[in-house]
C-alpha cells in the first residue's frame, strides 16, 4: 500500500470512529469498543487518534459532550439539567454539572440562565460564510425568504469524503473535494443519471464550537441497495431520517448564510417546533452556471415544541 493510501485509510476509520461517537454520545464509550468502531488494537488506539485529530480521545469525546450541552442548554428549554445530563451519558446531573464547570467556567443552571438573557445575535452557519458581521435580529430585515416544506425522511445512504477546518479553508478545498467524490464513486458505478444528489452535511454547531475544527461531510446519495465500498478517501454513511424542515431557495453564492438564518432565525421561532439533536444540510438541486441563481433546499431537523 502506498503511503498516500496508508494515510486515507487511516483518516477513513477515525472519521468512523468520530462518526460513531457523534450517534452513540448517550452512552458511556469504553476503549474497547471506539477502537473497535474503528478497526484498531485497543492498545494503540489513543496514540493513534491523538495523532491525527491532535487531540487526546477523552479530551474529543469530553469536548463533543460539552458542545452539545452548549446547545441543548441555549435552544431546548423544554429540557432540565438531569434530562441533558443522561441524554448526553452522564449518570447523573451533579457529575455533568462538574464537567461543565470545568470546561466552561460556570455551572449549567447558570450558563442557560445568561444564554437567555444575552443571546441577541444571529449566527451564520453555511459553509459560504465569509465573517459578514453579525446582525441584531431587532433592526435586520431578512433579505431572503424561502418556501418551508415538513417532511418525514427516510434514512439514506452517502458516500463521502470530509474536510476538518474553517470554512474558509473548505471553500477553497471545496472544487478538489468533490472532484474526488464523483471520481471514486464513478469508479465504483454508483452513479446513476438523475438519481443520486450532493449534499453538505454540518456536523458542527458554529455557535459553540471553535471554527478549525468545523467538521463539514461533501456526500453524494446512492441507491440503498448498493454496497459501496469504502477506500482511496471514500467513506459511507447512513443520514438519519425523520421529521425536517426543508427550505426551498434560489439564491447567489452571497446569500446562503441569509438563507440559513431565515431558517433558524425567523421561521422556526414561530413554527411550534424546534431543532432536533441532529445534523443539518444543505442539498444541492442545480449546477449553476456563471451568473445562474444557485438552488438549494436546507434540512433542518426538527420536533414539535412541548410547552
Amino acid at each position: 500500500m502506498l503511503d498516500q493510501e496508508c494515510i486515507e485509510e487511516y483518516n477513513r476509520r477515525i472519521h468512523k470512529v468520530q462518526d460513531y461517537i457523534e450517534n452513540h454520545i448517550d452512552q458511556r464509550l469504553s476503549i474497547e469498543e471506539l477502537s473497535d468502531a474503528a478497526g484498531f488494537s485497543k492498545y494503540h488506539f489513543s496514540r493513534i487518534f491523538q495523532s491525527i485529530v491532535h487531540e487526546s480521545l477523552r479530551y474529543y469525546v469530553n469536548r463533543i459532550r460539552m458542545e452539545r450541552s452548549l446547545f441543548l442548554l441555549a435552544h431546548r428549554q423544554d429540557k432540565n439539567i438531569t434530562d441533558i445530563a443522561y441524554e448526553l451519558g452522564f449518570t447523573d446531573s451533579a457529575i455533568f454539572s462538574r464537567a461543565f464547570k470545568n470546561s466552561f467556567g460556570i455551572g449549567p443552571r447558570e450558563y442557560r440562565k445568561e444564554y437567555s438573557k444575552n443571546c441577541k445575535e444571529l449566527f451564520l452557519i453555511s459553509e459560504y460564510d465569509k465573517g459578514t458581521a453579525k446582525k441584531e435580529k431587532a433592526d435586520y430585515q431578512f433579505p431572503v425568504t424561502g418556501k418551508i416544506d415538513l417532511i418525514n425522511l427516510e434514512e439514506m445512504q452517502v458516500v463521502y469524503v470530509r474536510h476538518t477546518g474553517t470554512y474558509e479553508t473548505l471553500a477553497k478545498e471545496y472544487a478538489r473535494l468533490l472532484q474526488r467524490l464523483f471520481m471514486q464513486a464513478g469508479r465504483q458505478n454508483l452513479m446513476a443519471e438523475g438519481q443520486n444528489k450532493v449534499l453538505a452535511i454540518y456536523h458542527d454547531n458554529p455557535e459553540f464550537s471553535d471554527k478549525k475544527q468545523f467538521r463539514t461531510s461533501l456526500c453524494l446519495t446512492v441507491s440503498n441497495h448498493l454496497k459501496p465500498s469504502e477506500g482511496e478517501g471514500l467513506e459511507i454513511m447512513i443520514l438519519a431520517g425523520g421529521l425536517y424542515a426543508v427550505g426551498h431557495f434560489e439564491i447567489i453564492p452571497d446569500q446562503y448564510s441569509d438563507a440559513w438564518n431565515y431558517m433558524y432565525q425567523e421561521w422556526i421561532t414561530g413554527s411550534g417546533y424546534i431543532p432536533r439533536d441532529s445534523y443539518p444540510f444543505e442539498m444541492y438541486m442545480n449546477v449553476p452556471g456563471p451568473g445562474d441563481k444557485h438552488i438549494v433546499d436546507i434540512y433542518v431537523p426538527i420536533e414539535p415544541i412541548s410547552f
